[in-house]
């Protein structure tokens, strides 16, 4: 039996992938005002679309729908299979909290009470 595939066969069956993968995942990259949806993700990177992402570099922000995950320190690493594959530099979880620029007591007082 022979694995071979037509061109025409294996583009189909290759738009069909990427077009399950972009249904599936919530995540995208923020890249200034552009924004990109990520195919999959790993610890290490993730990949985007080659069709229609840019070889990024830089800093961007990765989002699960509308909430913001992480901002990401990358660099493109390779490009196969209609994926640009990205690498992590740095990454940093976003907070709701601001960080603190001194260090808190632990027996610090959580809140003041007036006189009653």
């Amino acid at each position: 039996m022979t694995t071979f595939l037509p061109d025409e066969v294996q583009a189909g069956l290759d738009a069909a992938r990427k077009r399950d993968l972009r249904r599936k995942s919530r995540l995208r990259i923020h890249a200034g005002d552009e924004v990109y949806r990520v195919l999959r993700s790993w610890d290490g990177g993730f990949a985007l679309d080659a069709d229609t992402a840019p070889h990024l570099r830089g800093l961007v922000e990765m989002h699960e729908g509308s909430q913001h995950l992480s901002n990401c320190l990358i660099v493109a690493s390779e490009e196969e299979a209609g994926e640009i594959r990205f690498e992590y530099k740095r990454t940093t979880e976003a907070t709701a909290e601001q960080p603190l620029d001194f260090e808190r007591p632990m027996n610090a007082p959580v809140a003041l009470l007036g006189k009653g």
